[in-house]
């Protein structure tokens, strides 16, 4: 109760303007009867007590303190994954708006799935999540941070930098002390794994990307000995590693087999010190030094028996940015990978439950304030947990309080907020405005703005963060 208490005190105060408004907004949706399907909806509950035109203000004029709501995540007491550290999970996720014509700073974002399983770029805002990760048989997430990316961003410097942030914040506030367990970053194939490795070497962070199965990695060059002269410069590659090859490989370093409840029979096996060959055509296009660096980690193989979904199994390769290993240490890694599906449970729970995509608001900085509401309402859904009894329905398996669902606990959220201080003024009487004569036409049009680009690349454009985008 005291965690949730003070988060409710601290979001309430980063709430600068509009704050009332956009307090009760929140509360609204936490208890809210089923998905919520728009802001006006949100008028009607009894928790809200002013007007539907008040929603649309608040969204359109409010303000939030995005930067303080940051730490004030990092502030609460964060899960711990397998192993028992700190495993951070990085993804970008769509607010797609393919008809909204006049709302600016629209990129094409990656969607699958909307044409039987073809890959599309639809007109929509990219929002860009850190959140930690959780272990045992829940699939519950802790939300650091989300930066909604502009058109021309490049992914991999804005993710470097936000994780930095993130983490900054992590060890500032003593969540991680000397002597912990790194913070694990585990991140999907679209993300350049040595990159962010290297952006973060003086930080206390190991990364873990999923690579694609058609990838070629090198060893380390061989000693040089010998007798004789020496003509030409030193190799800086050693003998490839082609993951299509099996005929590359060498006797892998550590060979482990388990059983899993979702995968069946599952077999890792790893491969010690291989590099990507990188080159100026990425990210790496301006690295200040003559020479690009090798980053050499530790490359594992998964073989599963099935998937959860009823798939094909393929083969996960995955590259870990630690070159000194053991099994165990190993097993841990590629268990805590695992965990960063449990990020697409938050994503598809946020846009069909919490309606985070249902409104049609026109200004991004509009989205921004309302993804932060969204958040907020999750991490109080969170710190609830142990709070609310199980109100399942008739049909429903009982679970224990440490298995409830997002859903679950919102069923219950609002006999834990008669518990809970009462944070915002009581609204003022007051009347709906005449609005526009009968008759009369609009003549202020709103503007059309185009489609911005694609998120680049191979560019190298680093845009300042907004004011109020600092944590969306």
């Amino acid at each position: 109760m005291r965690e949730l208490k003070e988060f409710r005190v601290d979001f309430r105060a980063c709430l600068t303007r509009w704050g009332d408004e956009l307090f009760e907004i929140g509360d609204a949706v936490l208890c809210s009867d089923g998905p919520v399907r728009g802001l006006a909806d949100l008028s009607l509950t009894p928790e809200h007590t002013r007007s539907h035109g008040s929603v649309q203000r608040a969204m359109n004029d409010g303000a939030i303190d995005f930067e303080r709501l940051n730490w004030s995540f990092v502030l609460r007491d964060l899960p711990r994954g397998p192993g028992g550290g700190i495993v951070l999970a990085v993804d970008v996720t769509p607010w797609l708006r393919p008809d909204a014509n006049t709302s600016d700073q629209r990129t094409f974002c990656h969607t699958y799935g909307r044409a039987e399983g073809a890959h599309e770029m639809v007109p929509g805002w990219a929002y860009s999540i850190v959140a930690a990760l959780s272990g045992g048989p829940t699939s519950w997430t802790a939300p650091l941070d989300a930066y909604r990316l502009r058109p021309g961003d490049h992914v991999q410097q804005h993710t470097a930098r936000q994780l930095r942030e993130v983490v900054t914040r992590i060890v500032t506030l003593g969540r991680w002390r000397e002597g912990d367990e790194p913070v694990r970053i585990v991140a999907d194939c679209g993300y350049d794994g040595p990159y962010l490795a290297h952006q973060l070497a003086d930080l206390p962070v190991e990364v873990c990307v999923r690579m694609r199965g058609d990838r070629v990695l090198y060893r380390d060059p061989p000693a040089a000995g010998g007798v004789g002269p020496k003509v030409g410069r030193p190799r800086r590659h050693g003998s490839r590693f082609a993951f299509r090859t099996p005929g590359t490989w060498s006797d892998p370093l550590h060979d482990s087999e388990h059983h899993l409840d979702n995968y069946g029979h599952l077999r890792a096996r790893c491969f010690a010190r291989l590099h990507v060959q990188l080159n100026r055509q990425t990210v790496w296009a301006h690295h200040p030094e003559p020479e690009l660096p090798i980053v050499p980690g530790t490359v594992i193989r998964l073989d599963v028996e099935r998937l959860p979904s009823g798939g094909s199994p393929k083969p996960m390769w995955l590259w870990w940015s630690r070159t000194s290993t053991d099994a165990a240490l190993a097993d841990t890694v590629w268990s805590c990978f695992l965990r960063r599906f449990d990020l697409e449970h938050t994503f598809r729970y946020w846009k069909q439950h919490l309606g985070w995509t249902r409104p049609a608001l026109r200004d991004p900085l509009a989205a921004d304030r309302w993804t932060a509401l969204v958040i907020t309402v999750y991490t109080q859904l969170r710190l609830a947990r142990p709070l609310t009894g199980d109100l399942r329905r008739p049909w429903e398996r009982p679970l224990p309080i440490e298995r409830l669902t997002p859903g679950r606990v919102r069923r219950g959220f609002r006999q834990v907020r008669r518990s809970l201080p009462v944070l915002t003024n009581p609204a003022k009487p007051s009347r709906p405005g005449p609005g526009r004569p009968p008759g009369r036409r609009n003549y202020r049009k709103a503007p059309v703005y185009n489609v911005g680009n694609a998120l680049l690349e191979n560019d190298q454009r680093t845009d300042e963060r907004h004011p109020e985008q600092s944590a969306s």
